[in-house]
């Protein structure tokens, strides 16, 4: 018997929407043969407290008790996931990602937005990369990489399970990086996003190897780099400084805390550039860089790491996109364009752009905004969890 999970009488409207979460505080109480039923990761179905179905999906422990992956009364068997890899996949045909020699990576599942809340999967050229933010995805991992050898066939070699920094800690799931399917010879593969090439380490770099989040404002910046001296901070491998070189940039800096990241930078100027590419790497506090960097830069990009995990330090975190924001408008070259993000989900657009704004005034600069920038089409967002909409982006004028 699958473990039942009744709600509290009324706390089924947000799934009456179709919202994939379910928080503790709506359960009413669970029934299951056994306690192990309904351990961390255990599939539940959902009812209402007349006793009504509602959904179904993952149990776990913390404030999201569930994570809906059906709405219907169906079997969550192979075939189920693969139908959901191939929805998925089709999503991404449908972008002209999945054949397209000039973009060879690009996000397949991502999440919520394509209602696998928990589950991220990336593909590198010929390598997928799973990232499971929930236990009851990990313990499916096996499922899913089955589906994704049904999907794709024999345009995947490896298939790499990257989820052991994901995972609930509570969990305990002792998960270990590695191969669910194949090998790949070398742990990195060089990519195409737009034409540009990138060097992808997906078993040691961050997240799964690339931010592909910023393919199309990666994009922009190239249109805007012509004849620009460029400050990319928190600069990772370099993907904004690659474009603007790209775009015939001046002169680009990349600054990052860590030396790895700003020799990744330069190895991939190096791969798109030569030995010769007009570009210097820092490695260090791109925030105490930003003190005194004077009227040096006539584009500065700002891509922080999420300063607000969630709600708790959102004053914090507030306050550090405005210091932030304010040194850099405050020294921009006058005619200067400002990149500037936010991958905070607990951030909004409106509180991101006021903290900006508050940013400019501080800095007493006039500022035009030229383009509202958010995640790319194969990040999408379920229109019923407008949470997933977690990147936020301002391009700006600064007279």
């Amino acid at each position: 018997m699958i473990p039942q999970i009744y709600l509290r009488r009324g706390k089924e409207e947000s799934l009456l929407r179709r919202h994939p979460w379910i928080f503790s505080g709506a359960i009413d109480h669970i029934e299951a043969e056994e306690e192990s039923d309904f351990a961390e990761g255990a599939l539940v179905e959902v009812y209402t407290r007349p006793g009504e179905f509602i959904a179904q999906g993952h149990y776990q422990v913390g404030s999201i008790a569930v994570r809906v992956l059906s709405f219907e009364r169906e079997p969550i068997d192979q075939a189920w996931w693969n139908g959901r890899i191939a929805v998925a996949h089709d999503v991404r045909r449908t972008l002209s990602l999945t054949d397209n020699p000039a973009t060879t990576c690009y996000r397949l599942v991502h999440g919520e937005g394509d209602s696998l809340p928990g589950l991220v999967v990336d593909i590198y050229g010929t390598t997928a990369v799973i990232q499971c933010h929930s236990a009851g995805m990990y313990r499916a991992r096996q499922q899913i990489a089955e589906a994704l050898r049904t999907v794709y066939g024999d345009r995947l070699t490896a298939i790499y399970d990257k989820s052991s920094q994901t995972l609930p800690f509570k969990a305990d799931l002792g998960a270990v990086d590695g191969y669910l399917w194949g090998n790949s010879d070398h742990a990195s593969q060089i990519v195409t996003e737009n034409g540009e090439r990138f060097l992808v380490n997906w078993e040691k770099g961050q997240k799964t190897g690339f931010f592909l989040d910023q393919r199309e404002n990666r994009e922009l910046v190239k249109r805007y780099a012509k004849g620009r001296t460029v400050l990319n901070t928190f600069c990772y491998t370099g993907g904004f400084s690659v474009y603007a070189l790209s775009g015939g940039a001046r002169e680009v800096c990349s600054v990052d805390s860590s030396e790895r990241a700003v020799a990744l930078a330069a190895e991939n100027m190096t791969l798109n550039f030569g030995d010769n590419a007009a570009h210097t790497e820092v490695a260090a506090d791109a925030v105490e860089y930003l003190k005194d960097i004077g009227d040096k830069y006539d584009l500065i990009i700002l891509d922080p790491p999420a300063f607000a995990k969630h709600h708790k330090v959102l004053g914090n975190a507030m306050q550090g996109y405005k210091r932030l924001n304010a040194r850099a408008l405050s020294q921009i070259r006058p005619g200067g364009i400002l990149f500037t993000f936010s991958c905070s989900q607990a951030v909004s657009k409106e509180l991101f752009r006021t903290t900006v704004f508050s940013a400019a005034a501080i800095a007493g600069r006039k500022v035009r905004i030229l383009h509202q920038l958010t995640q790319p089409a194969d990040h999408p967002i379920n229109i019923y969890h407008p949470e997933g909409e977690y990147l936020k982006g301002l391009v700006l004028y600064v007279e």
